[in-house]
C-alpha cells in the first residue's frame, strides 16, 4: 500500500496551536485513494525540522510528502511552487535562532520546484468551493527552510527518487484569528477536508495541468 506523509509544525510566535499540525494529526491513520496517511510533527526550529524529516524519510520512503505550515494573513490554501536556498528570519524560531542571509544547504541549488501537481490540486480545491491558489513564495522562515530541505533530500537521495513532495501554507484557525482581529481564517474541518482532496488529487495526477496560475507582482 502506498503511504503519504503529512507533516505539521509545533506552534510558534506566541501561538498555542498550529493549524499545520492540527490538520496533519486529524488525517493520521486515514486511507485516501488507497494510500495510508501518516502524520509527523516537526519542531519549528531551523536545522532540526529537516533532521527529523530526514530520519522519517529514511525509515519508510513515502509516495508523497505534503509538508504543511501556518501562514497568518493568508486567506486560502496556498500551494507553494518554489523553495529558495536562503534563511532570513524576521523572528526567532522556537530555539531562539534567527539566521540572516544564510543558505539552507551550503552549495545547494538556488531553488527547487515542488514535484506535486500544484495546479491540479488548486483546480480540484476550487471545484469543491474551497479557496486555494498557487503561491510563488514560501517566505524565508522555517517553512521555506523545511520545503527546501525536503526537496533537496528528494533530489539527492536515490532511495527517494520515486517520492514526490511539496509544501502547502494554511490560514489561521478561527480561534487564532479571534485574537488578531482582521486576519482571515478557515475552520479546522474545512482545512482537513481540503487536504483530503489535495492528497487524492496528487495521487491521481502524475503530471500537472497546463494552465495559467502565475502572478504579475
Amino acid at each position: 500500500m502506498a503511504m503519504v506523509l503529512i507533516t505539521g509544525f509545533d506552534p510558534f510566535g506566541g501561538e498555542t496551536v498550529n493549524p499545520s499540525w492540527q490538520v496533519a494529526e486529524a488525517l493520521h491513520g486515514e486511507r485516501i485513494a488507497g494510500a495510508s496517511v501518516r502524520a509527523l510533527r516537526l519542531p519549528c526550529v531551523f536545522g532540526d525540522a529537516i533532521a527529523v524529516l530526514g530520519h522519517a524519510l529514511k525509515h519508510e520512503p513515502p509516495a508523497l510528502v505534503f509538508a504543511l505550515g501556518q501562514a497568518g494573513g493568508r486567506c486560502d490554501l496556498s500551494v507553494e511552487r518554489v523553495a529558495i536556498n536562503v534563511d532570513d528570519a524576521r523572528i526567532a524560531d522556537n530555539a531562539g535562532a534567527q539566521p540572516v542571509d544564510r543558505p539552507v544547504v551550503a552549495g545547494g541549488p538556488a531553488a527547487y520546484f515542488s514535484t506535486l501537481p500544484i495546479k491540479a490540486v488548486v483546480a480540484a480545491l476550487r471545484a469543491q468551493g474551497l479557496p486555494a491558489s498557487v503561491s510563488q513564495s514560501a517566505g524565508t522562515f522555517v517553512c521555506n527552510h523545511l520545503f527546501y530541505g525536503l526537496m533537496h533530500l528528494l533530489a539527492t537521495s536515490p532511495a527517494l527518487a520515486a517520492t514526490r513532495g511539496g509544501f502547502v501554507h494554511l490560514p489561521l484557525l478561527p480561534e487564532q484569528a479571534a485574537r488578531q482581529p482582521g486576519l482571515p481564517s478557515l475552520p479546522l474541518g474545512t482545512q482537513v477536508h481540503a487536504l483530503r482532496i489535495a492528497v487524492a488529487t496528487a495521487l491521481a495526477h502524475e503530471r500537472d495541468l497546463v494552465q495559467a496560475e502565475g502572478s504579475i507582482a
